[in-house]
């Protein structure tokens, strides 16, 4: 009774999903007969040759392989080293300075990283292009600079 009250619109929808699944099932079909007349399940065998790349011939088993040094792999990022000897001030050119936000970057000189500065943190005033010297502390978002003075 449920199938006498449907819309034509729902018929559609209910014939075009039986259709796709019928196409579906055909494609699955044509796929076995496929992998059958070719061979089998060799044909979907891929080998990793030395160098991490996939090949269709299987490795030489005469092939001497390489020892590694289980001590020389490193896990994971090193860890970056102080190349300031204890300075605590730098040297850098400002780079960006937005006078109505109150903030820029600064390039340091000697490790060319960019850092950021606020209008804060500075003494006197700086536009883009000035030489100054300045510490850095770690901010919210990475680091940041304070005590900025422009070089004389």
């Amino acid at each position: 009774m449920g199938r006498s009250q449907e819309t034509f619109s729902k018929k559609e929808v209910r014939n075009k999903k039986e259709k796709k699944r019928k196409d579906k099932e055909a494609k699955m079909q044509a796929r076995k007969e496929d992998l059958l007349r070719s061979g089998g399940s060799e044909a979907t065998i891929a080998y990793v040759d030395e160098n991490g790349n996939l090949t269709t011939t299987p490795p030489d088993p005469t092939k001497k392989k390489k020892e590694i040094d289980l001590d020389s792999i490193e896990i994971g990022t090193p860890k970056r080293e102080d190349t300031r000897n204890g300075n605590s001030e730098r040297t850098g050119v400002i780079t960006f300075f937005n006078d109505s936000k109150g903030y820029g970057f600064i390039k340091d000189s000697e490790t060319q990283e960019s850092t950021f500065v606020h209008v804060n943190n500075v003494v006197g005033e700086i536009k883009e292009g000035d030489k100054v010297t300045f510490g850095v502390t770690m901010g919210p978002k990475g680091p940041s600079a304070v005590q900025v003075r422009v070089e004389s």
